[in-house]
């Protein structure tokens, strides 16, 4: 039963996100119609700062913990016995 709840929160999720991109499309292509390139110019600037913002404020130093546990969980054993 949750799995369906899941799969119905998934679509909806899917389809907003299908809702914001046909938005901005449609808004981007008014946009070059009228030939407002200065408030194409502002919007984009502002779309990449905020992009840099979001990626600054990631926590890659977790996925480079995780990365490193993963490595010594690979490693042999100190106590193997070497191959002859």
């Amino acid at each position: 039963m949750s799995q369906r709840i899941r799969n119905k929160k998934a679509r909806r999720a899917r389809g907003f996100t299908y809702l914001w991109i046909l938005v901005l499309a449609v808004s981007i292509f008014l946009l070059i119609y009228f030939e407002q390139t200065s408030l194409l110019y502002i919007l984009a600037t502002l779309g990449v700062t905020i992009l840099l913002v979001v990626v600054a404020l990631a926590d890659l130093g977790r996925s480079e913990l995780s990365s490193d546990t993963s490595q010594i969980a690979n490693a042999p054993a100190s106590s193997a016995k070497p191959r002859s």
